[in-house]
Formats: structure tokens, sequence, C-alpha cells
């Protein structure tokens, strides 16, 4: 050790601010532990809350307000065309996250978490060498690793100074609204960003490499998506690779590559989002003796240990799904278990939500998931286009499915599209961790008129008689009727 520089002791420390980090951090405090917060930002939240979900769905309300507007018309209402502001806007959606991370502060401080504003790496299995901070080495006896995750770039490609290439983080800066758009990746990230800049009057074209967006989420739930940014989008190019970016003064030259051949494109500016990996490089996390898979990802056990029993890791560094809330959920196992509680991660359903309009949600079990396991479903489909509260809202093409246990009618997952599905999906996951049965759904009263009543109907479809829905008779357990 160097003469001169601080050292400090710890019971816990946690290494990384954002939901997994705090949430670990706050229950241990909770728990009577003495807890230490390491966070290279200067303000903690994590990518989640920094640039992430919070400003990405500011953003992304605002553009339904535009979208509302616009569709308005069809209803007799007619509005001025909108008019953005950029920097009102920035500053709005700014202010919200100062807000909350000002709050994350001062929580921490309510429970006594010491917060350090540094770089963190292993020196060994008991002690962090901190870059950039007023204390050089921290010794603990209890470690939580929650650093969470950064984009994947594409392969000689990367964000550049004059900003023309992008990935999320500088999408969400908002620096004008480019007038054609080159989105790369077909997941969540690509599809919510793409349709925020497409409403504000982008002309965006999405490449992707494979046959579809969103491959891993049931196909009928992604259908109504597919139809919308077809019709919102100025492009879509599945199966298509990006050959060549070329970063110029006035713009970015593509060439991409699809069955058909080559094509050269000039875009305004272009968004790299093709997903994210691990932010576990250069830690040391081999001089602390912890396993790393070859994906980047830390293998913990089901309280969240890693290969060294005294040290966690918690959210995207610790596997899928890269997931804000499954990230605190880790995150108050690893504490409790720290604290000697009987504490596991046992989760039967993580909610899934891809924010755009309409929007995709589920959990549990999937059609695409019991079909490679072949596990025995059967399927209730609740379409929208029967629904008055979703007529109301010009979300007719909605839909509301649930997989059934086809002997037990236990609940095993359900997956909405539609608008609200953020919120709905909240009743399929508590129905799933409850063992709840078809019965159970469909026997709960539900508001009328709402949307939820969808759920509560596809579950009387499994029963054979749904009210707002012609079952032919001795199709109890069936299913859906065809629609």
């Amino acid at each position: 050790m160097v003469m001169g520089e601080l050292s400090q002791e710890t019971q816990v420390v946690v290494i990384g601010g954002g939901p997994g980090g705090y949430a670990a951090a706050f229950r241990a405090a909770d728990l009577g532990l003495d807890v230490t917060l390491v966070e290279m930002e200067p303000r903690c939240g994590g990518t989640c809350l920094l640039r992430g979900c919070i400003p990405s769905k500011a953003l992304l309300q605002t553009a339904e307000i535009i979208w509302d507007a616009e569709e308005a018309v069809r209803r007799g209402v007619h509005f001025d065309r909108p008019r953005m502001d950029l920097d009102k806007l920035r500053d709005w959606k700014n202010a919200i996250v100062a807000k909350l991370a000002v709050g994350l502060d001062h929580l921490a401080k309510k429970r006594g978490v010491q917060i350090l504003n540094g770089r963190a790496t292993f020196e060994d299995a008991h002690t962090l060498r901190l870059e950039g901070s007023e204390v050089s080495h921290l010794k603990f006896r209890h470690a939580i690793i929650a650093v969470g995750s950064e984009p994947m770039g594409l392969p000689g490609v990367s964000p550049t100074l004059k900003g023309r290439i992008m990935d999320s983080t500088g999408a969400l800066n908002l620096e004008e609204i480019p007038q054609r758009l080159l989105v790369v990746g077909g997941g969540y990230i690509g599809l919510e960003l793409g349709c925020a800049y497409a409403v504000f009057g982008s002309r965006v074209t999405l490449v992707h490499r494979s046959k579809r967006i969103l491959g891993g989420v049931d196909e009928d739930l992604v259908r109504p998506l597919i139809k919308r940014i077809g019709a919102l989008f100025e492009a879509v190019r599945l199966e298509t690779d990006v050959a060549e970016l070329r970063e110029e003064a006035d713009g970015v030259t593509a060439v991409l590559r699809d069955p058909e051949g080559t094509t050269r494109e000039r875009f305004d500016r272009v968004l790299i989002a093709i997903g994210r990996i691990p932010r576990s490089r250069s830690m040391g996390l081999e001089k602390a003796g912890i396993t790393v898979d070859d994906a980047g990802f830390i293998p913990v056990d089901s309280q969240c240990r890693t290969s060294v029993a005294h040290i966690y890791a918690v959210g995207d560094v610790a596997g899928q799904p890269m997931l804000a809330h499954k990230a605190m959920r880790e995150g108050k196992v690893a504490a409790e278990a720290i604290a000697g509680m009987p504490s596991a991660y046992d989760v039967q359903a993580i909610p899934a939500v891809v924010y755009t309009d309409p929007q995709i949600a589920w959990a549990g079990l999937t059609e695409n998931e019991a079909r490679r396991q072949n596990i025995a479903v059967k399927i209730a489909r609740f379409p929208w286009g029967a629904s008055g509260r979703a007529l109301t809202m010009d979300a007719a093409d909605g839909l509301t499915k649930i997989l059934f246990d086809p002997d037990s009618g236990r609940l095993l997952g359900m997956g909405i599209v539609g608008r609200g599905a953020e919120t709905m999906i909240a009743e399929g996951v508590l129905a799933i961790e409850m063992g709840a049965s078809a019965e159970d759904v469909a026997l709960t009263v539900h508001a009328h008129p709402t949307l939820s009543e969808t759920e509560g109907e596809a579950a009387e479809i499994f029963l054979g008689s749904a009210t707002h829905l012609y079952v032919p008779r001795g199709a109890q357990g069936k299913g859906a009727p065809p629609l």
C-alpha cells in the first residue's frame, strides 16, 4: 500500500449504484448492516435511471401524446400540428432524472449508507482499490457486485464525437430530430427509440439481421406492432446486416447487405441498438477468484453467491434477463443472505415490457418456450376487438392470452399486446406466483369497462364460457375459439 493513501473498512460493500445496487444497499442497511456503496457516476441510479428506462419512457410518453393528437382527427377532434421545443423537452426529461437521483441520495443518507464515488477493482478477495475516490483501499467482509451492463457495439464501429453514430445513450440526449435515421437492431431498445423518433418526425429505417423483430417474443403478440411500425417507419429491412458505416461531415453512409445483395444509403444519424453486454471486464475479478463465463456473466447460486462464498453478484452482470426489476429482487436476496436470512431467488414469473405503441408485455411461460420444452399447455386468447374499453381507446388490435396447465387449469404464463400492457401484466405475475387457477382469475370481479376485464374473460374462455365472446359448447379447457 502506498504511503498516505486512505484505507477504510466496511461490513458490506456494494459495487454499483443502479437498481440492483441501491436495492441491495438499502435492504442491507435496513437489516442493520454497515454498508458502503461505490459508484463511478456522480449520482446513483445506474443506466436505468440516468440513461435508460426513465429517460426513454419520458420520450415515449411524449411521442404517445403526439400520436394520440394525430389520431384524434378520426374522432372529430382537431389539434394544431405539434411543434417540438427540443431544449424544453430535454430539460423536462433531465429534471425527472435529477429528481429521482436526488431522492436516492436522500434515501441512502436516511439509512446511513455511505456513498463513495470512484471506480472499484479487486485487489484480492477482501480488498477493493478505488480510483478517483477520497478512499483508496476498501476492506470488506462481504461484497455485492452490481455493475450492470453497457451497449454492445458493431465490430469496428463505435459512437462518434460528432454524434452521428449513436448508442442508446446518444439517442436519449436528443440533440436533434434527424431527417433520416437508421436504427440497427430489432430488439426492444431499437424499437422503442425508433418509434419515438418516428413520431417526432424522423424518417426511420430499421434493419435487423433476423427474420423478424423481437424474435424471442410470441408471434401473435408481436403482430400488431409489426403492422404499426410498417406504417410508421419508412422501411423495415429484415435479414439485413450493416456491412459498413462511414461518418462524413453531413451524414453517415451505410452499406447494407441482405439476401438480394448490397445497397448504399445516406442517413443523418445512425442508432446502434443490437444488445447489451455485462460490464465485468477490467474489475480484477480474477484476483478475487471469481468465476466469469465466456459471455462475461458472473454465475451465481439461488442466493446470488458467486464462486467466492462471501461475494455476491446481482442484476445484468449476473445473467439474463437484463431487467431492472429482476436486479432489484436479486439485490434484496443478496442482502438478506448476507444478514443470515433464508432468502433465495425463487421467482416464478419475471414480467417483461416493450414500451412501444402498442406495448407488449409477458410473464411466466411463453408459447415459444412451451413448444421448445415440449410442455403441454392450453392457450386462451381474448381479442380486444370484443372489449368495449379497448374500442373507446382505438386499441381493437390488442390481445390478451393466457397459458394454462391443461389438467389442473393452473395459470402458467400471460402475454398482452396493447395500450396499458405494462400495468395489466401485474395481475398475471401475481396469479403465477400464487399458483392461481383459471377459476381464480375468472371468478375475480374485474371493473367494467376496463382492459383488465380481458384477463378475466381469457380465463373464462378456458373454462368454456366467456361473456363477450362466443365459445362453442364442449370447448371447455380447449383455449380460444378460432378468430
